[in-house]
């Protein structure tokens, strides 16, 4: 809306001050701007919120305030309103300040403001008024709904009517990628910015957020965000059911080939690399199942499972071994172990007869015999032995030492 209203009724000194509620409310980006006498700011606002004017004088003598539009029209004289707006309303007048607030702002009345004090010479002092316009919420596209992995994507994110224009950037999950820009100016004085991003995807890529953000001075955490959906190729594995361990003749083989993709897969076969599947096997859906093996059946078998993306397999390798493998094995002797032993028992051993010996060594014995006793005093044997019974104590000892 633009701003009307009488003409200047005097030329008063002004000055004029005007502070915006910005986001958050309550708080406003403001420069000074000073003159002899006088200091006002120049305001940063956000379209649609409220703005206070305030004009301050320094050294008052009595001279008469009065502020001014960008077109000249005066919108307060001292404390009276000639313009017929109401969106100015006073919130205070005293020699030193004449403050008026604008509510409603919009992107009209942007633009210089005067404050005069009407002196010899009159002074002026000027109040730009900058007005913000929050872009619209971002709209983000694809080229494509669904895309297959390896190939290229591209999306386009578009923020309408900012002021001034928006800085667009791109998120994928919480890597930054780097899109084209494209600014183009309206005729209300608003700005229209577009961005483009390309890149390729893979399978990881499925269900990843995109988000496209915006940044402007007016508004905060404005985004949109679109999930990636990409076509992927099986992905395959083989699990052996039966047996658990060696395969050996005459067991049972049953394996299961699992496969996954996007879309699911809707073909499995099986097959025997170079050669022909075994005439008994059994294959049920996603299963191989043989029966009875022996060593004629040793070779690749292979699963390959596909979709609309395309096809992927897994091998397994199949050898068969002799029904007794693995079982009874006989235990190695370990010799260096026996001998070990043998050499701990020698050693206990001869350990045991040196103590021995020593031993006895110690502790010698004597004992007389009978043909000792007495034997000195005896004629003969017969005498001598008499003798000996008889106990004779008075004879000398006759010793024998042994070990």
């Amino acid at each position: 809306m633009a701003i009307t209203g009488s003409g200047s009724l005097a030329i008063s000194f002004f000055v004029f001050v005007i502070s915006a509620a910005f986001l958050p409310k309550g708080a406003a980006e403001t420069l000074t701007v000073e003159g002899q006498n006088l200091a006002t700011d120049n305001v940063t606002v956000i379209e649609g919120e409220t703005a206070t004017i305030s004009c301050r004088v320094r050294n008052n003598d009595d001279s008469v305030i009065q502020l001014l539009n960008p077109n000249r029209q005066t919108i307060y004289f001292k404390d009276v309103r000639p313009l017929k707006d109401s969106r100015f309303q006073l919130v205070n007048f005293s020699d030193n300040e004449l403050r008026v607030s604008l509510s409603n702002v919009s992107l009209s009345d942007e633009g210089r403001y005067v404050c005069q004090l009407y002196t010899d010479p009159p002074q002026e002092a000027y109040a730009d008024i900058t007005v913000l316009v929050p872009p619209g919420s971002p709209i983000i596209e694809s080229r494509e709904d669904v895309v297959s992995e390896g190939n290229e994507t591209e999306l386009t994110c578009t923020a309408i009517g900012g002021k001034p224009a928006a800085y667009i950037r791109w998120m994928k999950g919480e890597e930054e990628l780097t899109g084209e820009t494209t600014v183009e100016e309206t005729y209300d004085r608003m700005f229209t910015v577009t961005s483009r991003v390309r890149f390729s995807v893979t399978k990881e890529d499925d269900g990843m957020p995109v988000d496209c953000i915006i940044d402007h001075p007016a508004v905060k955490d404005l985004l949109a965000q679109r999930h990636l959906e990409v076509l992927y190729k099986p992905e395959v594995k083989i699990v052996v059911t039966y047996p658990e361990g060696l395969t050996r003749e005459g067991d049972n083989l049953d394996l299961t080939c699992i496969a996954e993709g996007k879309p699911h897969p809707h073909q499995i076969n099986w097959l025997r690399v170079d050669e022909d599947v075994p005439p008994h096997a059994v294959v049920t859906g996603s299963d191989l199942y043989i029966e009875n093996l022996n060593k004629s059946y040793n070779g690749t078998y292979r699963c390959v499972a596909s979709n609309a993306v395309g096809e992927a397999y897994v091998d397994y390798i199949l050898y068969v071994h002799d029904s007794r493998a693995g079982e009874g094995a006989p235990q190695k002797i370990d010799h260096a172990v026996i001998g070990g032993v043998v050499a701990v028992v020698m050693f206990a051993i001869l350990c045991a007869l040196i103590v021995l010996g020593r031993y006895f060594a110690r502790h010698k014995g004597t004992y007389f015999t009978h043909e000792a006793k007495g034997a000195d005093d005896a004629a003969d044997a017969d005498t001598a032995i008499i003798n000996a019974e008889g106990g004779h104590n008075n004879t000398d000892e006759k010793k024998e030492y042994y070990i």
